[in-house]
């Protein structure tokens, strides 16, 4: 199939922005100084070399040079081709799209679930759509993923025209897995991740050659810099698949921040049942309807 251009939809006057969240066009709307604050930029900025797995002191910074291992994080460029990528947003974009905050639109697959109260529906959930069918069966043909079977799928599109963006979090312990698997579409972009834990974070030189050097080895460390204070910015190619996994799925919280969205981006991330919901946990039986359902790639969005 010949790739098309993937034009982005027309820019909307209205937003789905909440409390403390914001977007350009409320912002525009409201006018003035506004009574919000957003969150300041961290400190020290370190960047993250998915051919090493380590973050290193960005250039002219402080930490320049200084490095530390950063588990929990896989990228997998090209995971898509530029056509099978047209596909898919063409497809997208056939289904309605819903205000969400802070100027994103999405699109839900998956249970209807109050986390707050631990609580979930399945009316209404009819399975991911059925393009991700090609998609999740790619993901099992590597190692981390040969065993992942999602139960939910969100996608999400992002605009500059909109003022984009989504807050630091982490996602869901409760009903989510150990996984999360997002496949990065349209234009490039960067993860930024942060950790509000007390303590510090010890750092190495990098030797020189690097980053081919790190793979290798590294000083012992010799060099400090609190956690708090750190933001690890991940570079996501187009068409690259991540999965964040161990602490960098549970302990760092991750953004989009708005000046890291410079075109049109859509978002697929994929979810897995987390260990009360898989065999030999307490909802094991809801946890096998839920995959039936996810599975029969059936869906739409809610």
């Amino acid at each position: 199939m010949a790739a098309a251009a993937v034009a982005a939809p027309e820019v909307l006057r209205e937003c789905g922005c909440k409390g403390i969240r914001t977007c350009l066009i409320c912002e525009r709307q409201r006018g003035g100084d506004p009574p919000w604050q957003h969150p300041p930029q961290k400190t020290h900025r370190f960047i993250y070399y998915s051919d090493t797995g380590w973050a290193v002191g960005a250039e002219e910074s402080d930490f320049e040079g200084w490095a530390f291992p950063f588990p929990g994080v896989t990228l997998i460029e090209d995971f898509v081709t530029r056509e099978e990528e047209a596909e898919m947003v063409q497809l997208m974009d056939r289904e309605p799209w819903k205000l969400s905050q802070s100027g994103r639109r999405k699109q839900d697959y998956g249970p209807k679930v109050n986390f707050r109260k631990q609580k979930l529906k399945t009316a209404g959930f009819s399975g991911l759509p059925s393009f991700s069918r090609d998609v999740v069966r790619r993901m099992g043909l590597y190692p981390i993923l040969e065993d992942f079977r999602p139960v939910e799928q969100c996608n999400l599109d992002y605009c500059p025209e909109r003022g984009s963006a989504i807050d630091p979090h982490l996602d869901d312990a409760w009903l989510w897995g150990e996984r999360l698997v997002s496949l990065n579409l349209l234009s490039p972009t960067v993860l930024s991740m942060s950790r509000e834990a007390p303590g510090s974070l010890l750092l190495c030189l990098a030797p020189s050659g690097f980053p081919e050097a790190l793979v290798e080895g590294v000083m012992a460390p010799s060099r400090s810099v609190l956690c708090q204070e750190v933001e690890v910015a991940v570079p996501l190619p187009r068409r690259s698949l991540l999965v964040l996994s161990g602490a960098a799925r549970h302990q760092w919280k991750h953004a989009i921040h708005r000046r890291h969205i410079e075109g049109r981006r859509v978002c697929a991330t994929f979810r897995e049942l987390s260990a009360e919901f898989r065999p030999g946990g307490r909802q094991q039986e809801l946890g096998q309807e839920l995959l039936q359902i996810s599975l029969s790639f059936q869906g739409r969005p809610l």
